[in-house]
């Protein structure tokens, strides 16, 4: 059964969103992030994806009091994604209660890295991939690659990864519906749990994504604009997933 995963992104300590991560294309929903991931919990939410921006363009956590608060004041478990480069930063999420951690950007650069933490932390890595034009974005989005992300995806398959991430670039935070095509494709290439994220702007993309057979889906700026409820989109989810 599929499961709807609000987004809190932060920047500057406030709750935000981006427009395909451009820092200049930015709108501050909540000035506490703790607040967005309340409202959230009190929703029904069962996971909640939380990612330090500045920590995504600066490769180092610069947020994390504002994730501590969040872990601090909310039951439902949270994972948090952007500026994870090394061993310590992982433990010192795991440590203030973070359930699980998102990692992207050394991940493709240093893959046994990624694979040591596996082994490590069991059950509680996550590989981020963010795809632009088919190609692996780095460094916040402020990079593409060369890697083709489903040949990078089947490259992670092996490993003991509790969830890829599969974001769209393109799509994500524009409300013009989600890349179907490219989540089947990275879906369809790994036995590893797919999350989705990244354009989804109406129940019906709910609908779509939950019927790929993912786990889950990231949902963000529909949320935050009143495009449809949370407990709306669970119950969308769960009726149109495998």
């Amino acid at each position: 059964m599929p499961t709807v995963i609000p987004a809190v992104d932060i920047r500057s300590g406030r709750c935000v969103r981006l427009l395909q991560g451009r820092l200049e294309a930015e709108t501050v929903y909540f000035d506490r992030p703790a607040d967005a991931a309340r409202q959230w919990a009190d929703l029904g939410a069962e996971l909640i994806h939380v990612v330090d921006l500045d920590g995504a363009f600066q490769g180092r956590p610069v947020n994390l009091d504002a994730v501590a608060e969040i872990v601090s004041e909310v039951e439902t478990p949270v994972e948090i994604g952007g500026g994870v480069r090394t061993d310590e930063t992982v433990a010192r999420y795991l440590d203030i209660g973070v359930e699980r951690v998102v990692v992207g950007s050394r991940a493709l650069r240093e893959p046994e890295w990624l694979a040591s933490l596996c082994e490590r932390f069991p059950g509680r890595i996550v590989a981020g991939i963010d795809a632009r034009d088919g190609r692996v974005a780095v460094e916040g989005w402020a990079e593409t690659s060369d890697v083709d992300a489903i040949a990078f995806a089947r490259q992670l398959d092996p490993l003991a990864l509790r969830a890829i991430v599969f974001t769209d670039v393109a799509t994500d935070g524009m409300m013009q519906g989600p890349n179907v095509a490219a989540l089947r494709r990275v879906a369809d290439a790994v036995s590893t749990p797919v999350v989705a994220s990244g354009g989804i702007a109406s129940l019906d993309d709910v609908r779509a994504v939950a019927a790929l057979g993912v786990e889950g889906m990231i949902v963000g700026k529909a949320l935050f604009a009143g495009a449809f409820t949370l407990p709306d989109a669970i119950a969308a989810a769960r009726a149109a997933g495998p």
